[in-house]
């Protein structure tokens, strides 16, 4: 990134980031990796937001819930009875991308021009819902118990 600030004052750089609302937020089992990385992506996004505000960049984060066919999603939803993916999400339907591309855009526009250092969570309303993805603590204490839930890639 520190190569692309020599450009910070000429055109008012934006700079987005990609996150995910589950990992940073719930504390999803076995993903202490993935979580670790996301936070760090948030956390320094909110720095470049204070640190280089004043030279004209924003510095935000896209944290996206669940995409439909998207590997993290065929991964780490859980299955149901019909072995579909099933996550609760109040608005009735998984994300696609297009809806990540339309919160990027929003976020390089001038529509969010006083938005900096936040994160904008596209997921239709799921994080509010605050539950684990998988039976808990069922799924810590024996995940074998698990396993038709998660579709496996090795």
């Amino acid at each position: 990134m520190s190569a692309t600030f020599h450009f910070r004052g000429a055109c008012g750089l934006r700079i987005v980031c990609f996150s995910a609302s589950e990992h940073v937020i719930l504390g999803t089992p076995y993903q202490v990796h993935v979580s670790a990385a996301k936070a760090a992506v948030d956390a320094t996004s909110a720095v470049l937001a204070v640190e280089e505000g004043p030279h004209g960049v924003r510095s935000n984060v896209i944290a996206p819930g669940p995409i439909a066919g998207t590997e993290g999603e065929n991964r780490l939803t859980p299955k149901g009875r019909d072995g579909q993916n099933y996550w609760p999400i109040p608005t009735g339907r998984k994300g696609n991308s297009k809806d990540v591309a339309n919160a990027a855009v929003f976020l390089f526009s001038d529509a969010a021009s006083f938005i900096s250092g936040q994160v904008l969570v596209v997921d239709g309303a799921s994080e509010h819902l605050r539950g684990p993805l998988l039976p808990y603590p069922s799924s810590v204490i024996d995940p074998a118990s698990t396993n038709h839930l998660i579709k496996a890639r090795m």
